[in-house]
């Protein structure tokens, strides 16, 4: 007697998990669509009634107002448009020197927790959780009203010899002008970081060949100093120095840097700092403590052992913190409005937008260059990672 096999039979259309899934993500993109559309139709029929055109073409239009500071020429009678690219150009700044100082406070203070020395670990632990335990804009205001604030008047500025100044209205640097020549030296430069790059790739893969190290930090060092001053010499120094002078009651000539750059780079430099220590405590501890004991064993000093042993595995840790402090950053930048500085936030956002009225196409493009900003940080921060991450066999 067969028994005859049973067939199963397939779910239905809408029984399939896979099928609802697709229906479900569908009707949930619709509604966002319907939501957003919703939102910016009223929107414009509202600026319609009040007589407010939509478009970009109020970015060719006379600005009529100055900007406190500017990395490119700027006065009144420049447009909008280039008033965006300013905005841009000072948030980008000041993200970067925020993340360079916030990066080497953090690190410092991170292995400072560690140190066998009781000041300097209380010093890190008070840093820590002073820091990281007030809020940012606070620190901001302290930096500006109360320290910066308390300097004196151009006329008694605090000085080193005749070059450096500082005073209410600002710190004032002698600056380099090119002359002819100077490309020489620029090539040199990056000739000498390609060097560097070349050298770091190069030792690495000599040490995993035969198990040597090679001087990489002495060669680079002698690299980046040695190529540039050797250019400086051959075409006999081509620079210029322009040194501030007080001229009236204010200084002119140099580099000027305003209080508002300084105090917001101060307050978001200490503020991450205090943020990066911890992660850099946390991927500390994470190294097994074995590994430290053997090498201790095998005679190796602290800081080879630091160098060679906890800091490698420690940035697996680190590394994605990072990532995240680093975004944090550059959005708590906007910040920079309490104070004055004439980021993107402050000029776009605010100027620009109280003039013009344009409020769908100023703030689509501030968010759009925030995201970029930080996708871009994401971006590389990932790639970094991958590369210090452990490679399985």
């Amino acid at each position: 007697m067969s028994v005859k096999p049973q067939v199963k039979s397939s779910p239905s259309f809408f029984n399939n998990p896979r099928n609802r899934s697709i229906i479900y993500q569908v009707l949930l993109l619709i509604g966002l669509v319907y939501f957003f559309y919703g939102i910016v139709s009223n929107t414009l029929a509202n600026m319609e009634a009040r007589g407010i055109k939509s478009g970009y073409d109020f970015l060719f239009t006379t600005a009529g107002f100055d900007i406190l500071m500017s990395l490119i020429p700027y006065d009144a009678t420049h447009t909008y448009g280039r008033t965006f690219l300013v905005g841009l150009l000072n948030t980008i700044l000041v993200g970067t020197l925020g993340i360079i100082l916030s990066t080497i406070i953090g690190f410092v203070m991170g292995v400072a927790h560690f140190s066998h020395n009781l000041l300097v670990r209380k010093i890190a632990v008070i840093y820590i959780e002073i820091f990281r335990n007030i809020p940012l804009l606070l620190q901001v205001f302290f930096w500006y009203f109360a320290v910066l604030a308390a300097l004196p008047s151009a006329r008694q500025s605090l000085s080193l010899g005749e070059a450096i100044f500082l005073n209410v209205r600002g710190l004032y640097l002698p600056s380099l002008i090119p002359e002819s020549g100077a490309t020489l030296v620029y090539a040199a430069i990056m000739a000498a970081i390609a060097g560097v790059f070349y050298l770091k790739s190069w030792a690495k893969k000599r040490q995993e060949r035969t198990g040597q190290q090679y001087p990489v930090l002495s060669t680079s060092l002698a690299i980046l100093f040695g190529l540039p001053l050797m250019a400086l010499i051959v075409t006999g120094f081509p620079f210029a120095w322009d040194y501030p002078a007080l001229k009236g009651f204010n200084f002119r000539g140099g580099i000027t840097i305003i209080p508002e750059l300084m105090a917001l780079t101060l307050a978001l430099s200490i503020y991450t700092g205090a943020f990066i220590a911890e992660a850099v405590r946390a991927g500390i501890q994470a190294v097994p403590h074995g590994q430290t004991e053997a090498a201790r064993s095998l005679g190796l000093k602290e800081s080879r052992i630091m160098q060679l042993i906890i800091v490698p595995q420690a940035m697996r840790v680190i590394v994605p913190l990072l990532n995240s402090e680093y975004q944090s950053l550059v959005k708590n930048s906007t910040l920079a409005t309490a104070i004055g500085y004439p980021d993107l936030f402050t000029v776009f956002v605010g100027t620009t937008l109280n003039q013009t009225g344009q409020a769908i196409e100023i703030v689509f493009m501030t968010m759009a260059v925030y995201f970029a900003v930080n996708m871009t940080i994401s971006f590389v921060m990932n790639r970094f990672n991958k590369s210090v991450a452990l490679v399985e066999r």
